[in-house]
């Protein structure tokens, strides 16, 4: 890309590279689908950005699957832009995709080795290089043994396994999750969330959609909320956690706590050793701590309180779903 700019009052031509003038992977503007008097997805602008890993939240029904779908140009938006790199190609990104859905998509009969290598064409790999990757792969996850293997002869976690590797084989610049830990033991778990952390280290970005908020915490940089097709909150985990604090605090203490009842706070839980309080507006929490230290109990820990994304999560959505 060519830039104007000035030095010394004379113009210059800056070239700058795309890493240079795009921090995001994928620009999302104003997208909406309709399916006959259902509004599936309502005007939702998303901003990804690169080498993170994007949490996609929403109950079943919410239009997290017909937005992926929109992306990945499965189908196509009723209005609004999608923008890859800057680039509004819905046809020219889907070889820089790896999509995969919650809706497994092996086929049975097939042995692995021949199912990978016919998938990984599909991405434009040379059978050559195709089969260089599906090797490393396999050695990578110790299944090297089922190569020759039929899909059904395979686990669940198995074909878990086969479907990521088939996800990420062409090296994709963007990588769709749709719930990639169902139905998967927490040793593949793990392993499956270690390798969503080093694709992004080596440059991917990773789209993680889920309705399970305990792995969001765990493994999102950024989150958006869809609920009935709308776009409820979006931003870094750890801001949103902040936006919606109510101001808790919890102590321990090396010793019984003795009789607080003339504590001018509002306590929430109370323990043998510890206590829960909420502050109210004006009080602070220097404020807090100090009145326990005047009271001569030992703090030994003393935390603010975060709600947890899936606090977050029902109070913003209500437990309800469009099913």
């Amino acid at each position: 890309m060519l830039a104007v700019g000035t030095y010394r009052g004379a113009y210059v031509l800056l070239r700058l590279s795309k890493e240079s003038y795009l921090e995001n992977l994928l620009e999302i503007r104003d997208v909406r689908k309709t399916f006959e008097s259902t509004i599936a997805v309502n005007g939702i602008s998303l901003d990804i950005p690169k080498k993170s890993i994007f949490g996609l939240l929403g109950p079943n029904g919410a239009g997290k699957t017909t937005l992926i779908r929109m992306i990945t140009n499965i189908v196509a938006a009723d209005s609004g832009t999608i923008l890859m790199d800057g680039v509004d190609d819905p046809k020219g990104r889907m070889l820089l995709i790896g999509y995969m859905p919650e809706e497994r998509g092996l086929y049975k009969k097939m042995k692995v080795g021949e199912q990978l290598l016919y998938l990984a064409q599909l991405k434009n790999l040379s059978k050559s290089k195709a089969k260089e990757k599906i090797e490393y792969w396999m050695e990578h996850f110790d299944i090297a043994d089922w190569y020759g293997k039929r899909v059904e002869e395979l686990s669940k976690g198995m074909q878990q396994k086969i479907q990521f590797i088939s996800t990420i084989i062409h090296e994709p610049s963007l990588i769709i999750l749709d719930e990639p830990f169902s139905g998967l033991d927490p040793v593949n778990s793990n392993l499956i969330r270690d390798e969503i952390y080093r694709l992004r280290e080596l440059g991917s970005t990773v789209i993680f959609s889920t309705h399970r908020m305990e792995q969001v915490e765990q493994i999102c940089d950024q989150i958006a909320l869809i609920h009935k097709g709308n776009k409820i909150l979006e931003g870094d985990v750890g801001s949103i956690k902040q936006k919606f604090k109510e101001n808790k605090f919890s102590l321990e203490f090396g010793e019984g706590i003795s009789d607080l009842s003339v504590s001018p706070y509002r306590e929430i839980k109370r323990s043998e050793r510890g206590v829960t309080v909420q502050l109210e507006d004006g009080q602070d929490s220097n404020e807090l701590l100090r009145f326990f230290v005047d009271k001569g109990l030992h703090v030994t820990a003393f935390n603010e309180l975060l709600p947890s994304i899936n606090e977050i999560f029902i109070q913003q959505v209500g437990g309800q779903t469009d099913e």
